[in-house]
C-alpha cells in the first residue's frame, strides 16, 4: 500500500479565515451537541483546513485540521496556548480537578516532574504480568459462560472497561477494586455522558454552578461517588504508609527537589482521578474498536493470529515479546487512527498569533479533531480503509508527525503513552490467542462521542474459543 506524501512544509498562503455558520444565525451549537464528529467532518469537507466556526450567535471557535497548523499550536508556539479557560477544560476540571490533564503553567510543570518517574519504560514494563493476568481472568469468565450454555454475545465495550479498570486498580493502588468496578464503572460512564451534554451546551460551564439542575445534580452525584472511593483509598494509605510498589505509593513519596514538598491530599485526589479515567477508559475504547475492526476485516485478523501463534507458540505474552509482535502494534495504531478515543483536542490562545498566514486573536478558542485529522486526504490515502500497513517503520517515517495525534502532541503529549500502548498490545495478544470475537449480524455499530469515543449502546460480539473455531 502507499500513503499520501507529506505536503510541502509551508501551508498554502491564505488571507482570511473560511467561516462556517451552520446555515443559521444561531451557529452550529445544535449540530455540535448532537454529534461533534459529524458536525466537524462536515465543516472540514465544506471549508477546509482552517475555519472560523460560529458556535452560537457571536461565539466562535477556530477549527484547525492541517498538521502544520496543529504543530504550531501544540509544539512550535505552545507557550501561547493553554487549556484553561477553555470551556472543555473548565468542565473536565469538575471531574479531574487540577490534575495533569487539566492544569497549566507552573502547577502542570511541577506535577509532571513529580509524576514522570512512574511512567518510565522500565517501570511501566513491570506491570506486564498484571495486565495479562487480569486478561486471563476475564477469559476464564468467558469460558465459564460457555460451559454453562450461555452462548449469547458479550458486551465487549463493558468487558474492556471492567478489564482495564481492574488493571488500573492494581497498578495504581496495588489492590483489587473489581468489587468496586460496578459502582466506579457506572459512575464513570454516566459522568462521561453528562460531560458530553454539558460540553455541547454553550451554557455548560455556567450550568455546573447550578446544582439544582437535574443534569448537574446527577453529574455531581457521580463525581462524589468517585471521590468517595478515591479519598477512602488515600486515607487508608496515609494511615498505613507502606510502599507497595504501585503508582499511588510513588505519588505519595515524591517531593520537590527545592523544598521537600510532597502532594497534598487534594493533589493526590486530582492526579489519581486523572490516572483512573485516562488509564482505563481510553485503552478500553481503543481495544473495543480494535475488536470491531478485526471482526470486519478477517484478512487482518488472520495475519494477526498467525503472528501471535508463531511468535508465542501458546504461551502468554510478556513485555519482552512485544518487539517480536510488530503487526500487533500496527493493528492497535491503525485502530486508534480510525477511532481515536480522545476525539477532540482544545486550546485557548493567551495572546494574538498567526497560524498558516492567518491571524488568531487573543482569547481564541482552538479546536482540533483527531477523527478528522486522521482522515485528511492530503496525508492518508483511502483514509477510511483499515490498513495496519500504514504503521510499518518505513511508512511511519513518511508520515507527518502531526497527522496522527491520538495522544495529542508537543510537551503536553500524554504521559502514559508507553503504558497505554504496552497494555493494548498485551491485552489484544492474550485475547486473540484464545478467542475470536465475531460481530452480531444486523447490529449497527455507531461511534458515540461522549467524554471519549465509545460505541453507542455498547458493542455486543460473540466470543468463540479458537479451539472450536
Amino acid at each position: 500500500m502507499t500513503i499520501a506524501p507529506e505536503r510541502r512544509a509551508a501551508a498554502r498562503p491564505a488571507k482570511t479565515w473560511e467561516v462556517a455558520t451552520g446555515g443559521s444565525p444561531l451557529g452550529v451549537m445544535r449540530g455540535f451537541s448532537k454529534n461533534p464528529i459529524a458536525l466537524l467532518t462536515d465543516v472540514f469537507q465544506q471549508h477546509g483546513d482552517a475555519v472560523k466556526v460560529r458556535f452560537l450567535a457571536n461565539q466562535y471557535f477556530y477549527f484547525l485540521s492541517d498538521p502544520d497548523h496543529i504543530r504550531h499550536v501544540l509544539a512550535t508556539n505552545s507557550a501561547n496556548y493553554s487549556k484553561a479557560p477553555h470551556p472543555a477544560f473548565l468542565l473536565l476540571g469538575r471531574v479531574m480537578g487540577k490534575g495533569l490533564v487539566t492544569s497549566d503553567g507552573d502547577l502542570w510543570s511541577r506535577q509532571r516532574r513529580l509524576i514522570q518517574p512512574g511512567f518510565t519504560k522500565q517501570r511501566v514494563a513491570t506491570y506486564g504480568d498484571m495486565m495479562t493476568g487480569a486478561t486471563l481472568r476475564m477469559l476464564d469468565r468467558w469460558r465459564e459462560r460457555g460451559a454453562r450454555g450461555d452462548d449469547g454475545p458479550v458486551n465487549v465495550d463493558a468487558e474492556m472497561m471492567q478489564l482495564t479498570l481492574d488493571i488500573v486498580g492494581q497498578t495504581l493502588f496495588n489492590m483489587d477494586i473489581i468489587n468496586e468496578a460496578g459502582k466506579v464503572g457506572t459512575a464513570f460512564s454516566e459522568v462521561s455522558e453528562q460531560f458530553a451534554k454539558l460540553l455541547g451546551n454553550p451554557f455548560g460551564p455556567l450550568m455546573v454552578n447550578m446544582p439544582f439542575l437535574p443534569l448537574v445534580k446527577r453529574f455531581n452525584a457521580n463525581v462524589a461517588e468517585l471521590d468517595e472511593v478515591i479519598h477512602d483509598i488515600i486515607a487508608s494509605r496515609r494511615d498505613n504508609p507502606v510502599d507497595t510498589g504501585d503508582l499511588l505509593s510513588l505519588l505519595m513519596a515524591v517531593t520537590d527537589e527545592d523544598g521537600g514538598r510532597g502532594m497534598s491530599d487534594q493533589q493526590l485526589r486530582d492526579e489519581v482521578m486523572t490516572l483512573l479515567l485516562s488509564g482505563h477508559e481510553t485503552t478500553a475504547d481503543a481495544l473495543t474498536w480494535t475488536f470491531h475492526l478485526l471482526a470486519e476485516h478477517p484478512e487482518v485478523l488472520e495475519r494477526l493470529e498467525h503472528e501471535v501463534d508463531t511468535q508465542l507458540a501458546g504461551r502468554t505474552a510478556t513485555v519482552a515479546d512485544l518487539p517480536n509482535l510488530p503487526y500487533t502494534k500496527q493493528v492497535v495504531q491503525e485502530a486508534m487512527r480510525l477511532y481515536p478515543p480522545i476525539y477532540l483536542l482544545a486550546r485557548w490562545g493567551n495572546g494574538p498569533d498567526e497560524v498558516g498566514g492567518l491571524p488568531l486573536p487573543k482569547d481564541a478558542s482552538i479546536t482540533i479533531c483527531p477523527w478528522v485529522v486522521h482522515r485528511h486526504p492530503d496525508y492518508w490515502s483511502d483514509a477510511e480503509r483499515f490498513d495496519p500497513e500504514r504503521f510499518t517503520p518505513e511508512n511511519v517515517a513518511k508520515q507527518h508527525h502531526y497527522a496522527y495525534v491520538p495522544f495529542s502532541g508537543g510537551q503536553r503529549q500524554c504521559l502514559g503513552v508507553h503504558f497505554a500502548l504496552m497494555e493494548a498490545q498485551l491485552l489484544l495478544t492474550t485475547v486473540v490467542q484464545q478467542f475470536r470475537l465475531r460481530s452480531v449480524p444486523g447490529h449497527r455499530v455507531v461511534a458515540g462521542p461522549v467524554m471519549t469515543l465509545r460505541p453507542e449502546g455498547g458493542l455486543p460480539m460473540y466470543a468463540e474459543p479458537r479451539s472450536a473455531s
